[in-house]
């Protein structure tokens, strides 16, 4: 059995609710609903869809890059938005990090924790053997 490795973020809600950032198991890394709140605890982007799901991306990306894996080995995300008239804002963030990479997505209309926020995404990464780099 692959062993478990929970990845921290150091948000306070991870103690509080009881969640990990993200989790990683053997190759498979899932990473929890991630916001544009910021290490105090403050909303980052307020009213500005496209620079909290930007904030989002970034943030799973850290968790990602810490659990060993990169941004190429995410195969699914999905996208809760509080306000499906700025889906577009969102699209564009999702874009400029998943362009390229085109994992398997939904978007998703949803009543997120706090007002302020506008866009909570998850992601699913599989780490693929790579390749040593001479």
């Amino acid at each position: 059995m692959d062993k478990r490795r929970n990845i921290s973020s150091g948000a306070k809600w991870e103690d509080i609710f009881g969640y990990s950032r993200a989790v990683r198991v053997g190759n498979v890394i899932e990473v929890s609903g991630t916001t544009a709140v910021d290490e105090n605890s403050e909303v980052v982007g307020r009213g500005d869809m496209y620079e909290q799901a930007r904030y989002a991306l970034g943030k799973i990306e850290r968790a990602i890059r810490e659990a060993g894996g990169r941004l190429e080995d995410v195969v699914r995300t999905r996208v809760y938005l509080a306000d499906m008239d700025m889906f577009d804002q969102a699209a564009k963030a999702h874009r400029e990090f998943f362009g390229e990479i085109k994992p398997a997505s939904s978007a998703i209309k949803a009543i997120l924790v706090q007002e302020e926020l506008l866009v909570e995404i998850e992601a699913t990464a599989i780490v693929m053997e790579r390749e040593m780099e001479t």
